[in-house]
């Protein structure tokens, strides 16, 4: 009589295990988005123009789940903008380095002046350093300016590190907003 040995029995109950094991395991599956947050960090860009319109001042907000920098313009519509990371920010005109705080550095440009047609300023930034205040802020660590030029204004935000951002243009009655919402992570 052929008695089953105990080696035999012991893989015979480890195969049916490891296979049930594996077969109540599904197929893997990619986390769920932060905040439901789907942002990327790639550059963002409208390459129009308008000539009618003007910065007429940056502030900025903290949300649950993103920090907002919002550029107000009188006019309509936005000319356009070009939103990335960068090395290192540089100052319209003369190209001097703008060294920001943080771990990463978001190039802001705003296709319309800080100026009007007489080239007076049309936003007031009294320190260039701190266009707005942003101490305490979860994402970001520093609005500086990069100057206004040849009608471009050119913003430096220092973020905690490279973060997923987006980039809209909101209508008002005044004129248009450009909103830069970085997030807390990815």
């Amino acid at each position: 009589m052929n008695r089953p040995r105990p080696l035999s029995r012991l893989l015979l109950v480890l195969a049916v295990s490891a296979g049930s094991v594996l077969g109540l395991v599904g197929p893997a599956t990619a986390a769920a988005p932060y905040c439901g947050l789907t942002w990327g960090s790639s550059p963002e860009t409208d390459a129009g123009t308008s000539a009618s319109v003007a910065v007429t001042g940056v502030r900025a907000g903290q949300h649950a789940c993103f920090d907002r920098l919002v550029v107000d313009l009188r006019g309509r519509p936005l000319g356009g903008y070009d939103v990335r990371y960068v090395p290192v920010v540089h100052r319209d005109g003369s190209g001097a380095p703008v060294r920001v705080l943080g771990g990463a550095a978001l190039q802001v440009v705003v296709h319309a002046p800080a100026y009007d047609t007489a080239g007076r300023p049309t936003v007031h930034v009294p320190d260039e350093r701190v266009v707005v205040p942003v101490t305490g802020f979860r994402t970001l660590r520093q609005v500086a300016s990069a100057g206004s030029f040849e009608g471009y204004t050119t913003l430096a935000v220092g973020t905690r590190a490279r973060l997923p951002f987006r980039v809209l243009v909101l209508p008002g009655t005044a004129g248009d907003r450009l909103v830069i919402d970085v997030a807390h992570r990815w």
